[in-house]
C-alpha cells in the first residue's frame, strides 16, 4: 500500500518523533511505500490566504475561498507547496495524521494542512454527474482509507465512556468523521498514547510495539461504521431517521 504519513510535532526527539521513526521502519518491513509530510520540518505556512491562489493583491476583488480554491485546483494554479500535498494524497491509499493532541485538537499547523490542502473540487464541494453533492463517505477522496496517530497526558480512563475529557472518539469525530468522512475516506479507530508525558523506557518499548502491530494488521482493518448520507438513513433535512437508533442522540448514532 502507499501510505502518505502526515506528522505534526515541532521535536523529532520527542515520544511521537521515535513512534513516527519506528513505524516507518515497520511499514517499510512490511513491504509498504510511504512518504512523509513533516509539517514542523517543512515549515508548513498554516495560514489559508489569497496567495495561495496567485490573486494576493491587497485591495482587489473579494476572496471567496472554496470558488477561488476550485479554480485554482483546475487551472494547475495552486501554490507549489499546495500542489506537491495533493499529489501525495492522490497518491496515497491510507492517510496517517500523527500529531499531539492540544487542546482537544489537532495542533494549528496540522489545521492549516486541512484548510489549505483539502481544497473544494478535491476535498469538498464534489458534484455527482445527478448534481448532488458527493460527501459522508462518498466525497472527493473515496477510496482511501485514514488513520489518526495521537498522544495525550491524560490517563485513559479519562478519555474512557464515562471520563472527564470526554470518550475519545467523540473528542476526535470532528477529525474522523467531520474530516475524514466528510470527504470520503474511511476512518479507522483512532491509535491514542496515554501518559505521553509520563512514558518511561518500558512504557514507550510497549506503546512502539503496539503501534508496530497496529501497523502490520493495516490491510485487513475494518474502518469505523459511520452511516453514509446517500445511504437513505438521513432525511432531506440531513438529520437521522427516527427508526434508527431510536431514542438516541448525540455523535453515537452516526455510527451503525
Amino acid at each position: 500500500m502507499n501510505i502518505l504519513w502526515v506528522f505534526a510535532h515541532p521535536e523529532q526527539r520527542s515520544l511521537n518523533g521515535s513512534l513516527m521513526a519506528d513505524a516507518l521502519g515497520a511499514l517499510d518491513g512490511y513491504g509498504h511505500t510511504t512518504r512523509v509530510s513533516d509539517l514542523y520540518a517543512m515549515k508548513w505556512k498554516a495560514v489559508l490566504d489569497a496567495d495561495d491562489f496567485g490573486c494576493g493583491t491587497p485591495g482587489s476583488e473579494r476572496l471567496f475561498v472554496g470558488a477561488e480554491q476550485e479554480r485554482a485546483y483546475e487551472a494547475g494554479e495552486l501554490s507549489a507547496d499546495i500542489r506537491g500535498e495533493i499529489e501525495k494524497l492522490i497518491w496515497a491509499d491510507v492517510v496517517v495524521l500523527h500529531f499531539p493532541l492540544w487542546w482537544f485538537g489537532p495542533p494549528a499547523i496540522l489545521k492549516g494542512w486541512f484548510d489549505r490542502v483539502l481544497v473544494q473540487g478535491l476535498g469538498f464541494g464534489v458534484k455527482a454527474p445527478d448534481g448532488h453533492t458527493r460527501r459522508y463517505g462518498d466525497g472527493g477522496l473515496a477510496g482511501k482509507r485514514a488513520l489518526v496517530v495521537t498522544s495525550v497526558g491524560a490517563r485513559p480512563s479519562g478519555f474512557g465512556p464515562r471520563g472527564i475529557h470526554g470518550q475519545v472518539d467523540e473528542v476526535l469525530f470532528p477529525l474522523l468523521h467531520g474530516t475524514f468522512w466528510y470527504t470520503g475516506m474511511a476512518p479507522l479507530a483512532p491509535f491514542v498514547t496515554y501518559g505521553a508525558d509520563r512514558h518511561d523506557a518500558a512504557d514507550y518499548a510497549r506503546t512502539s510495539a503496539a503501534l508496530r502491530e497496529r501497523l502490520r494488521t493495516l490491510p485487513d482493518e475494518e474502518p469505523l461504521a459511520y452511516r453514509t448520507e446517500v445511504g437513505g438513513d438521513y432525511d432531506e433535512e440531513l438529520v437521522l431517521r427516527p427508526d434508527l437508533a431510536a431514542g438516541g442522540e448525540g455523535l453515537g448514532v452516526h455510527r451503525r
